[in-house]
């Protein structure tokens, strides 16, 4: 397990049908070894009528990759 990904930090994934493609990290949970990614492994959830969402509908969002498959990107030093 890596502890040095953190929230915020710069990825790449490097492995999956996701493979290639980078994003910022939006939240890491070390206890089921999974990270959310920025725009990447887009999955549709449908949600159902409330206060909230009155219309309800198809919501469009990231979902997890595994820890595993992804790296840390350092940007170039300037």
């Amino acid at each position: 397990m890596s502890k040095q990904i953190k929230k915020g930090d710069h990825v790449k994934v490097i492995a999956g049908n996701h493979r290639g493609k980078e994003g910022k990290v939006i939240d890491v949970s070390f206890e089921k070894h999974v990270v959310i990614v920025e725009g990447v492994h887009m999955i549709k959830k449908h949600a159902k009528r409330s206060q909230a969402l009155p219309q309800g509908g198809i919501i469009e969002r990231e979902g997890t990759i595994h820890i595993s498959n992804v790296k840390l990107v350092v940007p170039a030093a300037i």
